[in-house]
């Protein structure tokens, strides 16, 4: 999955979302970290920036790739090509 296309690309995200959603504590993670609210997060869930945010999020923890990759029988790296494939995936941040 080495060039995903951005709807691709928000089908997994939305997958991944939907997973973090299943998951109490790492969803308390997500919404501390974020700043997302519950509104937020059924206001923005179809939205490929937010849903990038998501992929950045689980992106940020190897156990967490590993957890949600094997839960969906997918490659470790399909979720680093599908942040690809959302707005601002292209950008490399190492802060």
């Amino acid at each position: 999955m080495a060039d995903v296309k951005q709807e691709k690309a928000q089908s997994i995200a939305i997958e991944v979302f939907t997973w973090l959603l299943g998951n109490d504590e790492l969803l308390g993670i997500f919404m501390g970290a974020s700043g997302a609210s519950i509104d937020d997060l059924r206001a923005r869930a179809a939205e490929p920036e937010f849903l990038g945010s998501v992929l950045d999020f689980v992106l940020m923890d190897d156990a967490w790739v590993v957890a949600v990759a094997d839960a969906h029988g997918w490659a470790y790296t399909d979720l680093m090509a599908a942040r690809a494939g959302l707005p601002g995936g292209g950008e490399v941040h190492w802060t």
